[in-house]
């Protein structure tokens, strides 16, 4: 019998770059993604219908073993059995929780934003918490629901997210050779037939507490003296986003000034932004600073940030219905409804772009001192319930 011909090479493995599979030859190939992740499958075909299954990370399984476990597929399949049987008995098959902290570790270093790391770990850790502990070839449709579920009319971006998370992991699985079949937490004619259609936002939509609601909010906040509240109300008077203040460190704070300066790389638009601080939220840092635990401002356990979070929870408990970001549309119905100062102030304590690309090259300043003003006022408004 002639011996098969191998197409791959262990150099080849290494220097491959194009997304989709390279055969080596009867059945095994080399699946490489467009994240740039590769693994080894093997494919075959039965009563014409095409199956595959896993054989783990090229980065864990060399082309040598990976050949020799096709080779053992190969046999099953000659015996009349199931590949996707041998080799169970002899490799572990690992929990959804270990599953996704494994995607996580992986991608991590292409995430550009700390705050989509966040929010990765935190999904996978706090909703998925019902599956963490359940092996990765169990999860069916069943439990992808008990999960989205109590979120998807609630919170239906989040629920979003955290099904597109879900899928990654068990893709990943799949990948590994650690499932088989379709994906439980696939949307297109899977989840889409159970459950209901999602009511889709308008861009840049965050529900919002109307800005006269605030001022007896903000009483309240201050009487909770929690961190938390802390930073919800530090969030409130500057008007920043939830993932600049989460991220805030001392060397960010210009005590003298009265100035936060956020660094490029913590701004949405990748441009650094000056926060003047009004009196109240320069108290709040100096409170804080009174008894420093971390280099972060609102910090939280072994030298990071609190978690990102903890401002939603506690918003959820006194304000049902209402966002962190939000806060922000608040600020901007007021100071275009109750105070004369341009547009283009307003925008800019937003960090929002003013004016076409030619209009911004020739903007010199950042309207610093306009902006100050426009933050003491807001600062004023806020604290009419605790005059």
């Amino acid at each position: 019998m002639a011996k098969s011909v191998k197409i791959l090479s262990a150099r080849s493995v290494m220097s491959i770059i194009e997304p989709g599979r390279h055969a080596d030859g009867d059945g095994l190939y080399l699946n490489v993604k467009a994240s740039g992740a590769k693994s080894w499958i093997f494919m075959w075909k039965v009563a014409g219908k095409r199956t595959e299954i896993g054989l783990g990370s090229a980065n864990a399984v060399s082309l040598l073993i990976a050949r020799e476990k096709a080779q053992k597929a190969r046999e099953a399949l000659a015996s009349g059995n199931d590949p996707r049987t041998v080799f169970k008995p002899s490799e572990a098959i690992p929990t959804f929780g270990k599953t996704s902290d494994d995607l996580i570790a992986t991608m991590e270093g292409s995430w550009r934003n700390d705050k989509h790391k966040a929010q990765w770990r935190m999904t996978m850790q706090e909703y998925c918490k019902p599956i963490r502990n359940l092996a990765v070839d169990k999860i069916d449709t069943n439990h992808v629901l008990s999960v989205l579920k109590p979120l998807w009319t609630s919170r239906p971006e989040t629920a979003s997210r955290l099904r597109g998370r879900i899928e990654a992991v068990l893709a990943a699985a799949t990948a590994n050779g650690y499932r088989t079949g379709p994906n439980p937490a696939q949307w297109r004619n899977h989840l889409d037939r159970l459950l209901p259609k999602r009511t889709k936002l308008s861009k840049g939509h965050h529900a919002a507490m109307p800005f006269g609601q605030l001022p007896a909010f903000v009483a309240k906040l201050r009487d909770n003296k929690s961190m938390s509240a802390l930073a919800l109300e530090f969030t409130i008077l500057t008007a920043a986003r939830s993932g600049e203040v989460y991220g805030a460190t001392w060397q960010e704070f210009d005590m003298i000034e009265a100035v936060w300066t956020i660094p490029a790389n913590r701004m949405k638009a990748a441009e650094e932004h000056r926060v003047p601080l009004s009196q109240r939220a320069l108290e709040i840092i100096k409170q804080l600073s009174e008894h420093k635990t971390s280099d972060y401002v609102f910090a939280g356990r072994s030298n990071k940030p609190m978690s990102n979070m903890a401002m939603a929870m506690l918003l959820r408990d006194m304000a049902p219905g209402t966002t962190v970001h939000g806060m922000r549309s608040a600020f901007r119905d007021w100071a275009g409804e109750m105070t004369h100062f341009a547009r283009e102030v307003a925008e800019m304590a937003l960090a929002h772009e003013v004016g076409d690309q030619t209009e911004r090259a020739y903007r010199r300043g950042d309207a610093l001192e306009k902006r100050r003003e426009l933050m003491q006022q807001w600062f004023h408004y806020l604290s009419i319930a605790n005059d």
